[in-house]
C-alpha cells in the first residue's frame, strides 16, 4: 500500500476484526478491566490526521477523533514536533512544587483567550473528570455554600464529585452510593426548571454553583435553546452564584469557535477544559476569574497536572485551532449536518440532526421511541465501511472527527453513512411496516 495513511480513503481487506486484531482483542480480554466500553473490535495500529490504520492494514475514516479529543488530526506533525523539542529538554518536574516554562506559558494564553475581560487564574489537571472535581471543590471554597446544581442526562466524569454532577445513564451510577451530596438536578435546556428547584430544594443562598454543559455531549449532542445560557448567567449574577461551564467537549475549536459558550456571548465563572486542549496527551484545566480561584497554597494540588510535555502540546495545538482550523470547523461542520440532513427525506428513522460546527448528533427513533438498536446498526455498518463512529444519548449517532477533516473526507464519510442507513433499513422498516421514505 503506497498512499500515504493522511491521504488515503477507507480501505478494508476482508471481515473484521482480521486476524492480527484478533490476536490482541484476545490478549485484551485476558487483562482488561471488563468497565471499558469498546463499540467495535477496532485495534488501532498508527493514525494520521483523519485516518486510522488497524493491525491488519484496514485503513478507516475517523468520525471520532479518540471521542472529541485530537482536535488537530492524529499525529499531527506540527504537534509532534512539539512534544519531541519538549520531551528532549524537560518531561516531569511537578509544577504543585516548582516552575518551568510550558505550565507558565499555556496559563497565560488560557487566560488571555477565555471568555471574559478581567484577569484569570489556571489549575491544571489531568483529565476532564479532574477538572470537574477542582472546580466543585473551587465553588464550595470560595463561596462557602454547600448546594451545587447540575442537569439531567449531563455527563461530566465517573470520579465520585463528577458522578455526583452526571445524569447521564444509570450504568455510571449503579452499586456507587453513596454519592457526594447536596447536588441537585434540573432538566438541561429549561430555565423554569432551575426555578422550581430553587424555589424548592436548593435555596438559592446556600447554592455554591450551577453546573453545566453549552452543548451536552454524552447526553446526546443536545444543544439548548438560545435564551438558555444567558438565563443561567442573569440567574447566577442575581443570587451570588458561580456558573461553571464544562468546555470539556466541546471547547478547543470543536463547534467552531474556541469555545462553546461564546456563541451566546456567555461568560463563565470557572470554565472546564480537557479533551482536545492537547491533541492525546493527558490535560486538563479550569480557568476562573481571578477573584474566585482564592483558594490558599496546599488546598489543591496535581502531581502530574500541567506536565511540561503536555503544555507544549496543547500550545501547539492550540496555534492550530486558531491558524487554521476554527473556520474549517465551521465550514465543513455545516457540509456535514446539510449533508446528513438531507437523509431525513429517505429515512424515516432519523428524528433529527443537530449540533454546531465538528460536534453533530443523529437521533434514529422507531415508532416515536429512541432506539439504540438501530444507532448502534448503524455504527456497526459503518465500521465494517471503514468509517468510524460512536454512540451517544438514549439514541444518537456521534459525529465529532478531527476538525482537519476535508470537504473530500466528509463526502467519504456521508457516502458510507447513507450505506450504513440503507443497511440498517430494510431490517428496521420491516418491523414497524412502513415504507422506507414515509415520515410521521
Amino acid at each position: 500500500m503506497n498512499v500515504p495513511l493522511h491521504r488515503d480513503i477507507p480501505r478494508i481487506h476482508g471481515p473484521l476484526p482480521g486476524p492480527r486484531a484478533a490476536k490482541w482483542l484476545s490478549r485484551d480480554a485476558a487483562v482488561m478491566s471488563p468497565s471499558y466500553t469498546r463499540t467495535y473490535p477496532l485495534v488501532v495500529r498508527r493514525a494520521r490526521m483523519a485516518m486510522v490504520e488497524d493491525f491488519d492494514g484496514n485503513r478507516f475514516l475517523d468520525f471520532t477523533a479518540g471521542i472529541a479529543v485530537t482536535n488537530a488530526g492524529h499525529s499531527h506533525p506540527v504537534v509532534v514536533r512539539a512534544i519531541r523539542r519538549q520531551a528532549g529538554r524537560l518531561i516531569h518536574m511537578s509544577g504543585t512544587d516548582f516552575y518551568y516554562t510550558p505550565q507558565v506559558r499555556l496559563a497565560e494564553r488560557l487566560a488571555r483567550i477565555a471568555p471574559g475581560d478581567g484577569p484569570k487564574r489556571v489549575f491544571f489537571t489531568n483529565s476532564g473528570a479532574e477538572a470537574i472535581e477542582a472546580a466543585l471543590k473551587l465553588s464550595r471554597y470560595h463561596t462557602g455554600r454547600s448546594r451545587v446544581v447540575a442537569f439531567y442526562k449531563a455527563f461530566h466524569g465517573r470520579t465520585y464529585g463528577a458522578l455526583a454532577l452526571s445524569a447521564s445513564k444509570p450504568v455510571h451510577r449503579r452499586g456507587f452510593s453513596p454519592l457526594v451530596p447536596e447536588v441537585q438536578h434540573a432538566r438541561y435546556g429549561d430555565l423554569e426548571s432551575v426555578l422550581h428547584l430553587m424555589h424548592s430544594t436548593c435555596p438559592p443562598d446556600e447554592t455554591a454553583a450551577i453546573f453545566v454543559e453549552p452543548i451536552q455531549g454524552e447526553g446526546g449532542y443536545v444543544v439548548p435553546p438560545p435564551d438558555f445560557l444567558p438565563g443561567l448567567r442573569r440567574f447566577c449574577d442575581e443570587h451570588g452564584i458561580l456558573l461553571v461551564l464544562d468546555e470539556i467537549q466541546a471547547g478547543m475549536g470543536r463547534t467552531g469557535k474556541l469555545f462553546a459558550c461564546e456563541h451566546w456571548g456567555v461568560t463563565p465563572d470557572i470554565m472546564c477544559l480537557a479533551k482536545g486542549i492537547a491533541n492525546g496527551l493527558p490535560l486538563g484545566a479550569i480557568v476562573a476569574k481571578a477573584d474566585v480561584m482564592d483558594w490558599p497554597p496546599g488546598s489543591h494540588a496535581s502531581t502530574f497536572g500541567g506536565n511540561p510535555v503536555a503544555c507544549a502540546a496543547a500550545l501547539a495545538t492550540l496555534d492550530l485551532a486558531e491558524r487554521r482550523y476554527l473556520r474549517n470547523a465551521e465550514e465543513r461542520g455545516q457540509q456535514l449536518r446539510d449533508g446528513l440532513t438531507s437523509f431525513m427525506n429517505n429515512y424515516a428513522f432519523i428524528k433529527d440532526v443537530r449540533g454546531l460546527g465538528l460536534m453533530i448528533g443523529m437521533e434514529v427513533h422507531q415508532e416515536g421511541q429512541p432506539d439504540p438498536d438501530i444507532r448502534d446498526r448503524i455504527i456497526e455498518e459503518a465500521f465494517h465501511r471503514g468509517l468510524l463512529l460512536l454512540p451517544c444519548g438514549a439514541s444518537t449517532v456521534r459525529f465529532c472527527p478531527p476538525l482537519c477533516l476535508t470537504a473530500e473526507q466528509v463526502d467519504i464519510g456521508l457516502g458510507i453513512v447513507a450505506q450504513a442507513l440503507t443497511a440498517a433499513a430494510p431490517k428496521v422498516h420491516a418491523s414497524i411496516g412502513i415504507p422506507l421514505a414515509s415520515r410521521s
